[in-house]
Parts: structure tokens; sequence; C-alpha cells
């Protein structure tokens, strides 16, 4: 049957706003227990929109259909160190330890339909996360949790402003706390050697970010494992401008980490003799912005046979150190994190594609079998709906290239009118230290299966191309990552790709401030959409959490009084009156990282200014939604207020969004 022509916009699609979120989850960590006699059984969490946004860790045996679902419904395994969280939970010969979110307490759970028990005192105002279990025998046998801790009950005492982060071992039995490092402003990744003598961990100091320069120390551990040996503390890597990351320990207890030395993350090997070996130079990133603790962007076999495998830019290799070479294998899928490497040649991770949700995948790498274990969604809609994204690159300003994935228009059953050209949405990423992928987002597929196109940017800073690329924004955010955007649509627009009269653009957190400087400071767009977007950099500096309290220092400058003037300069707030289109703000009421009263300031100033505009403040939500009647409401208002804006009606759209002004 011949598809309709229709207008661009007024597409009936099946990918509605609850699709987007019915019976979905979101994968965030796996691991597999090293401690058990065979590693066969594979441990993830996944956040569930339906329950709230409430983080649950499951499992499943090879061989199962049906995975296990361990935390009770009055329990959340989520973290909220650094805020953003991550390296919720570990497990330990099939005993779970995690953080929960309510009190931040570590509890154990010795099987799924046991009833958690905590291992960590009550109401000291402690967070806890990525931890590892270690049971070893040396002189005298222990088990132990060595994690990273972030305490806030010091905040306000002798006008201590911020939490306080250390490296410590807890007993969990005892619920003992000791600490072991402590000096840095943040901790990351500590670990165990194999032989239970050593520990190593990765630090950095305030006003670094765990992109820009960080360190990795090693020092002894006692007999006891609950302490370090005096003199045996020492610095494996400090290097000003080097990113360092993800230390991990071979069979052989030699060291590996992550290093930009090359300028690209690649993997290294310090040697008995004390040199840093890159393990496989390539002009390809394996790792990624340290946002969140728990992710393994390279795992090691337990067994000893010198493989690792790998993710360089996100596609699923092996890297074999005792025949110096490397080998990418074919999975289907384009992006590979969270893997864990078993003794057997079996590695598991979560994948994705363009065309397929994300999964728990395993992969014999030695013969290439791949198996999906889970699935967090069904795609319940035939292929033809699907837009598969279009890398492209484009010119853009001081004699530099911008990149990014661009999304046509796509549905089965309609095409737009010959002579018409589609509305675009510019997406900008957050971070905005990070990088949007290729793999399938239906809140993109919402958009191109009514008749938009999208381009995904992921403009100069954005990590995923090199460290030469990732600080292009020292200094300039607010300029070139808002130049990108800007020339990212002018590029389609020539191209013959979108309709000059339709642009708009949507962010979240720091896109959601990209969004706000390219309304503020261009006239290249006709609408936009931020999402706890950031409008004054200076409060967000004076109001925002410890990880992020210095990240201004390279991205703008010290936030001092002889700055104000580059902080005022770039701050859209500060620049109302340049605002002359239409905006919308979507808005969580509980953000410690972006407070509301930002958001709720910019939009009553736009809307004395008579420009349409609406806003949306969720209750219950922060840095982001979790909730789906959140995630929905804000997905079908943003299309709404398109089609209010642009004139166009849309196909099947029931929104109840106000807008003023219009």
């Amino acid at each position: 049957m011949a598809p309709t022509i229709a207008e661009y916009g007024t597409w009936a699609s099946p990918i509605s706003s609850s699709l987007a979120t019915e019976s979905s989850v979101s994968y965030q960590e796996l691991l597999l227990d090293y401690g058990a006699e065979k590693q066969d059984v594979v441990y993830w969490s996944e956040a569930r929109c339906n329950e709230g946004g409430r983080y649950v860790i499951c499992s499943l045996k090879v061989g199962d259909s049906k995975p296990t679902e361990w935390t009770p419904e009055n329990f959340n395994a989520r973290t909220l160190v650094h805020e953003y969280g991550g390296g919720s939970f570990l497990v330990h010969k099939e005993v779970v330890y995690f953080s929960n979110f309510k009190d931040q307490r570590l509890y154990r759970q010795t099987s799924a339909d046991a009833q958690p028990e905590p291992v960590t005192p009550d109401g000291k105002g402690l967070r806890f996360a990525d931890g590892e279990f270690s049971e070893k025998v040396l002189q005298i046998r222990h088990q132990k949790i060595y994690i990273v801790q972030e305490d806030h009950s010091v905040i306000g005492k002798n006008d201590v402003k911020e939490p306080r982060n250390t490296v410590i071992v807890i007993d969990p039995i005892t619920q003992e706390i000791k600490e072991l490092a402590s000096g840095a402003d943040f901790y990351s990744s500590p670990r165990v050697s194999p032989n239970g003598k050593r520990i190593v961990w990765m630090q950095w100091t305030h006003p670094n970010m765990p992109w820009d320069s960080t360190e990795i120390w090693e020092a002894e551990l006692t007999d006891s494992g609950d302490g370090i040996k005096d003199g045996s503390l020492k610095c494996v890597v400090k290097v000003e401008n080097v990113s360092v990351m993800m230390p991990r320990w071979t069979p052989q207890n030699e060291l590996l980490y992550i290093g930009d030395q090359s300028d690209w993350w690649n993997v290294y090997h310090v040697t008995a003799d004390g040199d840093h070996l890159n393990l496989c130079l390539r002009e390809e990133e394996l790792g990624g912005p340290h946002w969140q603790f728990g992710n393994s962007m390279y795992s090691v076999n337990p067994s000893g046979t010198g493989k690792i495998a790998t993710s360089f830019a996100g596609k699923l290799g092996l890297l074999n150190t005792k025949k110096y070479n490397y080998t990418q294998v074919e999975t289907g899928f384009s992006q590979h994190h969270h893997l864990a490497f078993n003794s057997d040649d079996w590695v598991f991770c979560i994948a994705g594609s363009p065309a397929r949700f994300p999964v728990i995948l395993r992969c014999h790498l030695p013969s290439k079998q791949v198996e999906v274990l889970a699935t967090s969604q069904a795609l319940s809609i035939n292929q033809s709906y699907i837009s598969i994204p279009q890398f492209i690159s484009w010119p853009t300003t001081e004699g530099q290239k911008s990149y990014g994935y661009y999304y046509p228009p796509q549905n089965l059953d309609y095409q737009g009118p010959l002579e018409s050209r589609p509305p675009l949405l510019v997406k900008a990423h957050g971070g905005p230290t990070s990088a949007t992928s290729n793999s399938l987002n239906l809140g993109i597929q919402y958009f191109t299966s009514r008749g938009f196109g999208v381009l995904d940017v992921n403009y100069r800073g954005s990590t995923g191309y090199g460290k030469n690329y990732r600080h292009l924004l020292r200094s300039k955010w607010g300029l070139l990552d808002v130049a990108d955007c800007c020339s990212g649509a002018q590029y389609l627009v020539e191209t013959g790709k979108a309709d000059r009269r339709r642009l708009c653009i949507d962010g979240g957190s720091a896109g959601g401030y990209t969004t706000l400087a390219c309304l503020c400071f261009h006239d290249v767009f006709n609408a936009g959409v931020s999402k706890y977007g950031i409008g004054d950099l200076a409060i967000l500096v004076a109001e925002t959490h410890k990880f992020e309290s210095r990240y201004c220092d390279r991205l703008l400058a010290p936030c001092t009084p002889e700055n104000q003037h580059i902080f005022d300069s770039r701050s859209p707030m500060k620049h109302i009156d340049q605002f002359n289109c239409p905006i919308a703000f979507f808005q969580g009421d509980e953000d410690k990282i972006v407070p509301p009263n930002q958001a709720e300031m910019m939009f009553n100033a736009i809307k004395e200014k008579k420009i349409p505009c609406a806003m949306v403040i969720f209750k219950g939500e922060q840095h982001g939604f979790r909730k789906a009647e959140n995630i929905q409401m804000a997905l079908d208002g943003e299309f709404y207020f398109y089609s209010r804006i642009f004139g166009f009606k849309p196909a099947n759209l029931d929104c109840q969004l106000p807008i003023e002004n219009m």
C-alpha cells in the first residue's frame, strides 16, 4: 500500500510516549560473581520508570529463561555518591551487597528471597559506592568490603561546606569502618590485588574533573586487611592533563589502567620495571567520562590467559597481551559497556544498537558465539517505523569540525510533500563532557516517526573523539557547543534536509544550558525546550554539589569577582532581553544539581516579555526524570508545544500543556 502524502509533523505514529516507558527498563550496571566457583550467573541493575525510577538488582543463570529479582519492593538499589551515583552494588559468593536509596546505608542480601540486612551504621550521613569484596588468606583470614565513602555529616561543622570523600574498609559482620585513604577531594575504583596484599585506587582534587588530571595510587595492606602498611603508599600515575581511570589487577597481580597519554583513552600495563606500556595503541577511546561509578570498559580474563575484553569506540574486542594482537568481534550491536569476562572466555555486557533496545549480552570471544540473555524492552512495532541514524560531520567555527547523528523522518505509512522540508529537532547532550550514541532511543523515534528530522550533536568538548577534541571546550563553554548546534542546523538546511522556518532545539542539564544559550544569543532556532537546564552560571557554581562545584573553572574560568563578567556574558538569564522565540521548561522540584528556581526565574521573565512559553514542575523528580508519567508528559508536552508554535495539527495527541502568551 502506497504511503500517504501528509505534512511533516502530522503523521500518526505507533511510537507513543507510553510505549517509550511501557514495561521498559534502563540497564545501569552489570557484574559477575568472581567469588563463585563458576561465573555462570550474571547480575545487573535496572531502573524502572514504571516504578517511579526504582533500581532493582536482577540475576540470571546461563541456561535459565527467566531472571531472578533480588531487590524487595520497599528497597531501591541506588547510591547518591557524587549525586550521580553508580557502583551501587557488589556480589560475592552469591551474596548481594547494595546501597539503598532512602537511607544510603549498605545492605547485605543472602538470597533473592531474604530480607536485606544493614552492614553500615544508621543515621550517620554516609554514602557508599564502587565497592569490592575481598576474602583472602594472608597470615590471617579476612572478609572485607573496600569501597568509596562520602560523608555528609561533616557539612556545617567547623565551617565545612562539602562532604568528605575517602576510601574505607568495612567489616560486614561488625559494621566497623576504617579509613584507608583520605586527603583528596574524590576517590574511585578501590581494587584489591588477587593475592590480597595490595590495594589501588583513583583520586583527583579540585578544580580537576575526572577527565582532566587524575592520579592512581597504590599501597600494601596490613595482614588483617583493614589498614595500610607504613611507608608503602605510592603514586603510580600523576601527570598534568592526563586522565587515568579504572585501575584493575591481572591474575598475576600486575596493574592495568586506562589513560589518555596518547590523546586517546587506551589501556596501559605497569611493568615490573615501572614502565607504562600501552597495550593497544588505537586512535579510539576505551572508556568515557567518569560521571558515574561502576562502568567497566575493559575486563581481564580471571584465568590468567592474558586476554582482555575491550570496547574501543563501543565495539567489542579481544586483546591478547601474550600474542600482542587485537581482534574486533562483531555481535550485531554497535555499543558494548559494563564488560565482565569469565574464566571460560565468555564476556558479559550491556549492548545496544540503532535498531534494537539494550540487552544483556554474552559473547564467547574465541568462537564469536553471541547470546542475548535479557532485553530491556520488546520492540512491538514494525522496523520500518525506525529511523536509522547517519553519522555526519560539518564545518563549524574556528575552521574546525563538529560531529553528530542525523535521523531522517521515517514512517512506513507516510511521506512528506515533494517540495516540503521537515522540521528539525537539534538535541544537545548533557555533561557537557559526555557524548550521545547511536543506540535505539524511542524519545528520538517519537519525533522521527511523526515527520521530524533529528540531529543529535556531539559538539566540541564531547568524548569519543580524543583528548584534543574534548579539551577544545575549555574556557569556551557556551560558545563552541552553541556554535556547533547552530552550524549543524544550518548545514542540514543548506543540504535540503530541514526547513529553515521550523528549527527547534532541546537538551537537559548542560544540554539545557546550550539550548538556552542558542535561543538567547543566536537567531537560528524558532523554538526550544529546556529540561532542567542552567540559566545562570554563577548561581550554578554557588548552589551545585561538590562533584561539579569547580567544573566551571576549566569550562569558563574560576568563579571570582574578576571573572564575573565572563559568567554574566554567557548566562542566558542575564540577557532576557535577547530572547525572542518560544521556549518551554520542564523541571524537577528536588533537583540539587540545577535547582528549580533557575527555571522559574527564566520562565517568569520570558512570560513578562509576552513570548509564548510553558513550564512544568514535576514533584519528586531530581536531575532527570525517572517516573513514567513525567517522562511521558515531557515528551508529549514538548511535541505539543512545537505543534502550536509551528502551526500543525499532531495526530493522536492528547496533551494538556498550558502555553502562556499563545
